[in-house]
């Protein structure tokens, strides 16, 4: 038999945290949406930088092939689409445990409102997506000689 020291204040952070959330299932349902649904909707991770001359959008997308992505721009709105399918090599009853979200996606961007939107530029290379956006010509920044 191993002898384990007893610390009472973690077993009372662990009461506290199961009564917030067996109040949040009662009376907010959607804050926590069900294990099942996570695998069917998704939402890439997303880094937004800006350089000198443009914007660069890089989402995560791993598992997902380049056929599988879709990009539009509408009313000045960048939107990234695609969909991640499961691999059938494993039963549903042989899993222990099943985190990988699965399913469709979909992320939108505002963009400014003067972007030519035929000089966006799309890469995607091991499971990165990198979207170009260049700036339009009044938020390029100007040199000014001094005289």
């Amino acid at each position: 038999m191993q002898l384990v020291k007893w610390n009472p204040r973690k077993d009372f952070f662990n009461l506290h945290n199961y009564v917030n959330r067996m109040f949040d299932d009662c009376f907010y349902p959607t804050a926590r949406q069900p294990f099942h649904s996570s695998l069917t909707e998704w939402n890439p991770i997303v880094d937004i930088y800006e350089k000198e001359y443009q914007f660069v959008i890089k989402a995560d997308l791993p598992g997902i092939e380049r056929k599988d992505i879709q990009i539009d721009v509408k009313d000045h709105v960048l939107t990234i689409r695609g969909e991640r399918s499961s691999e059938n090599e494993v039963k549903k009853q042989n899993f222990y445990r099943q985190e990988r979200a699965l399913g469709r996606l979909e992320r939108s961007f505002a963009l400014p409102s003067k972007v030519d939107v035929e000089t966006i530029k799309a890469s995607y290379k091991d499971g990165v997506l990198k979207v170009e956006v260049p700036k339009p010509e009044e938020q390029k920044p100007k040199q000014i000689t001094v005289h």
